[in-house]
């Protein structure tokens, strides 16, 4: 047996070893699903400013301060 056909089993062989165990992923290591991309505060501070400016900007516009 030559040497580049024993690398080439030796690599099927460890190919084949991970066929059999994909898909077995430990508990610990899987995604809980319940964490968010954003944290609590940053997620309050976004949704302050995206409100107050709509607020501050309906009160601009019905005391006649500024146009569209």
């Amino acid at each position: 047996m030559t040497t580049s056909r024993r690398i080439a089993d030796k690599k099927v062989a460890a190919f084949q070893k991970n066929i059999i165990k994909r898909g077995s992923v430990p508990e610990t290591r899987a995604k809980k699903g319940s964490d968010y991309p954003v944290g609590p505060v940053m997620l309050g501070f976004f949704i302050f400013v995206v409100i107050g400016s709509s607020i501050f900007q309906f009160i601009r516009m019905a005391t006649g301060g500024g146009a569209a």
